[in-house]
């Protein structure tokens, strides 16, 4: 066999290998999407059969609009308006909180901080998003706690109708909220910052502006769609806590104000479905749907924002 020959079946020979691993990962990568579409449907279907019987039997207005919960007593409510604007409240205010100082650790990471500096800061900061979030509870119960307590000692020291919650207070759930978001976000917009063209920079800078008006009018657009991507993660991170805000909260359905023990969606049925039966476990499948609700909506609202960015560039 000459060398033509034996260079003929090694194409031949090489060609059909290659065709055989591409078949096999296109199977692979195919298979693994379809899994992903399940496991959504799936999940989406489970929450609709589980929590849409409790709508027709105790009606969808006085769940949602009712601030009445009281699934024990002889004649039954179960209002959860107070609960969804605790989760809408407490999560706002966690991101009005958490987000800026979250830029601005990003901006000083990725802009600021000498390379010796940001390489410390940054492994501190990924370490926080690998503590559970039972450490972020028990913090909050052992040290925030006791110092909201002596607040609200001297704000209502002089209150006969203030009820005193013993620093367990919204406040809590908020700080201890925009603590826990702090990493998921810095992390992201660090990331989105660093990927940055340099030459934008570079021709910014060689226009006359000033470090800091690169960061604002060139640096901070450009990396516009991860910031929100960030933002949007670090309110599903928010609204889908449990087990922190459990702990610092109160765990009482009352109307979201400042000093008054609250309870989330994710505490509501944390806190109940070890014991609830009947027609209360069905409504705290029903508070399960509306929270899968909110985070559908925020990740539609999501990918809008980025495609209407998209459109504008």
């Amino acid at each position: 066999m000459n060398e033509t020959e034996q260079n003929k079946m090694s194409i031949v020979g090489n060609y059909k290998t290659k065709t055989s691993v591409e078949k096999a990962a296109h199977v692979v990568f195919t298979t693994c999407a379809f899994a992903a579409v399940v496991a959504v449907f799936s999940i989406t279907l489970y929450m609709i059969i589980s929590g849409v019987p409790a709508i027709f039997e105790v009606g969808l207005k006085e769940i949602l609009f009712s601030t009445e919960w009281k699934p024990s007593a002889a004649d039954p409510k179960y209002g959860i308006l107070y609960v969804i604007l605790t989760s809408i409240v407490g999560t706002f205010l966690a991101i009005i909180i958490g987000v800026p100082i979250a830029i601005g650790t990003a901006i000083f990471l990725a802009e600021v901080a000498p390379r010796k500096l940001a390489m410390l800061v940054q492994p501190a900061v990924e370490l926080l998003a690998g503590i559970p979030s039972v450490i972020y509870g028990l913090l909050g119960l052992l040290i925030l706690n006791p110092m909201m307590y002596k607040l609200e000692l001297y704000l209502f020291r002089n209150s006969e109708t203030h009820q005193f919650t013993g620093g367990a207070n919204l406040i809590s759930a908020v700080l201890v909220l925009a603590i826990m978001i702090l990493p998921t976000v810095i992390n992201i917009t660090t990331s989105s910052l660093r990927a940055v063209p340099l030459h934008l920079k570079s021709a910014s800078l060689a226009l006359g502006a000033t470090k800091m008006q690169t960061i604002t009018k060139v640096i901070l657009p450009a990396a516009k769609s991860g910031i929100i991507t960030a933002i949007v993660l670090g309110i599903g991170r928010a609204i889908g806590e449990a087990m922190a805000i459990s702990l610092v909260s109160g765990n009482s359905v009352n109307l979201p104000v400042p000093f008054n023990a609250v309870r989330f969606l994710t505490t509501a049925i944390v806190s109940e479905m070890s014991y609830a039966a009947d027609m209360h476990k069905k409504v705290l499948f029903t508070i399960g749907l509306v929270l899968f609700a909110f985070i559908m909506l925020i990740n539609l609202a999501l990918n809008k924002i980025l495609k209407q960015g998209g459109k504008d560039k």
